[in-house]
């Protein structure tokens, strides 16, 4: 049978997807965040960039040949850095592992055994690697992990992290509607910019932060030099390397395990 016409999995009668699945149908599986993104971004900025990213990941991928699924986003995950910020929704550690857990249960229900989740809030990242193990070991699945990248900008000393350039950039290119343009200021943290050892993702020693130790405002970043020409280029290059992943995931020599 072919399969349909949509690659949406919610869009689809549960007999004609099972029907169309198959071991080496590779499902995709945004992963964002409802949280502070200071006064210029909307609190789903990450689901935005995760949504949207994949579903022209997935599309691309499908018309180059590739038999790709976009399952429906995961919207409220680990955001508790910002939980001091009125409108943060946010969900354990803990929690999130079970829902994950449960998500590869659901999956392992059907023909398909290959999982790629699509991240676009760094707090995420942590619990998702963990799971990419939980998952394979428990139900047998090929697991991986990819997600919205941005590098910093000129004046953000490295610490683009979270509401800066690269992700204002994207949002006035993929939802330019939600951006408050009058509400840019930069907040980069000067004080930690110096230390060369301790830091953000990247510096080879971690720590552990919430997004109001800083003195910004829960923003990290300097979203000034902001654009939505930087967006696109950002979101073309995004959608180049999803597709890249996609193909070097449907040529991965591990297959999925009996358990």
């Amino acid at each position: 049978m072919s399969a349909p016409a949509s690659r949406r999995w919610a869009d689809q009668p549960g007999p004609a997807l099972a029907s169309a699945l198959t071991e080496a149908s590779i499902l995709v599986v945004p992963v964002g965040a409802v949280e502070h993104h200071g006064p210029h971004l909307p609190l789903g900025t990450d689901l935005v960039m995760a949504q949207e990213i994949s579903a022209r990941i997935v599309d691309a991928a499908v018309a180059a040949g590739h038999d790709v699924w976009l399952l429906p986003a995961l919207g409220v995950t680990k955001s508790d850095e910002h939980a001091w910020a009125p409108g943060t929704l946010w969900i354990s550690a803990d929690t999130f592992a079970r829902v994950l857990a449960d998500l590869g249960r659901s999956i392992a229900a059907t023909p398909a055994r290959t999982v790629l989740f699509y991240n676009g809030h760094g707090g995420n990242i942590a619990p998702l690697t963990v799971a990419l193990r939980e998952l394979r070991r428990r139900f047998g699945l090929r697991t991986f992990l990819d997600g919205v990248q941005v590098p910093p900008g000129a004046t953000e000393r490295g610490f683009g992290i979270h509401g800066g350039q690269g992700e204002t950039s994207l949002l006035l290119h993929l939802r330019p509607e939600l951006v408050d343009e009058a509400a840019f200021t930069r907040a980069v943290p000067d004080a930690i910019a110096e230390f060369a050892r301790i830091g953000f993702a990247g510096r080879p020693v971690q720590f552990g932060w919430c997004s109001d130790d800083f003195g910004t405002g829960g923003v990290i970043g300097d979203p000034t030099a902001a654009t939505a020409a930087e967006g696109a280029a950002l979101a073309a290059q995004l959608v180049a390397d999803g597709v890249a992943t996609i193909e070097e995931i449907a040529r991965w020599p591990l297959g999925a395990r009996h358990v």
